[in-house]
């Protein structure tokens, strides 16, 4: 196996298992009274540097943002740029653009 193609499937989901980890820690913290959220920002921040896949996973698991129509659209969305940006990067990793 390429090492090129090992580093980006380790690197997705690190990045998809954080996202997913902090959709459950947002929900934990939505049911106390004060306590600090993580911002819509930094889940759509993570969705967009290829943490997509586990913030979808987070939503449906957790029932968490599921009302939100940015999330229910915007998440798919990312996820089909985060798929067409890892092969775009696997292609000139391996040499055949640029």
């Amino acid at each position: 196996m390429n090492n090129n193609f090992l580093f980006l499937v380790t690197l997705f989901l690190a990045i998809n298992l954080l996202a997913f980890v902090l959709m459950l820690l947002d929900k934990n913290k939505s049911k106390k009274n004060g306590a600090e959220r993580i911002s819509e920002g930094m889940l759509f921040f993570l969705a967009t540097i290829f943490g997509s896949v586990g913030v979808l996973a987070g939503m449906f698991t957790f029932r968490h943002k599921t009302q939100k129509w940015y999330f229910l659209i915007g998440i798919p969305m990312l996820i089909l740029q985060n798929v067409a940006s890892i092969y775009l990067v696997y292609l000139i990793l391996n040499g055949v653009i640029l």
